[in-house]
């Protein structure tokens, strides 16, 4: 039997090519982890599917990167998948480890993903370091900028409730409270 496992790593992807290609490469039951990273530990789809499977079934997926992220998880997976006498089938890439010459195409591949994802990792953080440089800010904007809280500090001054001047700025009352609560000179 041929079972798939299909990923995407957050909800705005679409799974409909991967399920479509493997459906036509044959998959009877298809395992869909959808808005899971796939860094993350745990990929509760993948697990089910890799339970799925036993002696004589195959694992097909629609990418390498869509099992696994590194070499070495890619690897282990496959040996693993091995083992247990499960065929291992990769739609895009054309791999099928049930000859050397895939296994070994295999292990080639899985070297060029886990180097294309440090390639990718690389690029983001210089990218953030750059972006810090020429003062560019990550996170969330700040509920309530120095103005909003310059007239919260004196509506609380006239003797208005906190519930009140939370409404007033259209904040919640603990964002409020919390901002009141920080010492001037470290507020922004």
């Amino acid at each position: 039997m041929r079972i798939g496992y299909a990923r995407v790593s957050t909800e705005e992807q679409c799974l409909d090519l991967q399920i479509d290609a493997l459906t036509k490469a044959g998959c009877q039951t298809i395992f869909k982890d959808h808005g899971v990273s796939g860094v993350a530990q745990h990929r509760p789809q993948l697990d089910k599917a890799l339970a799925a499977v036993g002696p004589g079934d195959t694992l097909v997926v629609w990418r390498l990167d869509r099992l696994a992220r590194s070499m070495h998880e890619l690897t282990g997976t496959v040996q693993a998948l091995h083992e247990r006498e499960v065929g291992f089938h990769s739609v895009c890439e054309y791999i099928d480890i049930s000859s050397a010459f895939g296994e070994l195409i295999l292990h080639v591949l899985s070297s060029i993903v886990h180097f294309e994802r440090r390639l990718i990792v690389e690029r983001t953080e210089a990218g953030i370091r750059a972006a810090k440089a020429r003062g560019v800010r990550f996170g969330r904007k700040r509920a309530i900028d120095k103005i909003m809280l310059t007239g919260a500090i004196e509506l609380q001054r006239t003797g208005k409730p906190i519930p009140e001047i939370a409404e007033v700025l259209g904040v919640g009352r603990s964002t409020l409270y919390r901002y009141l609560a920080v010492p001037p000179t470290t507020r922004f």
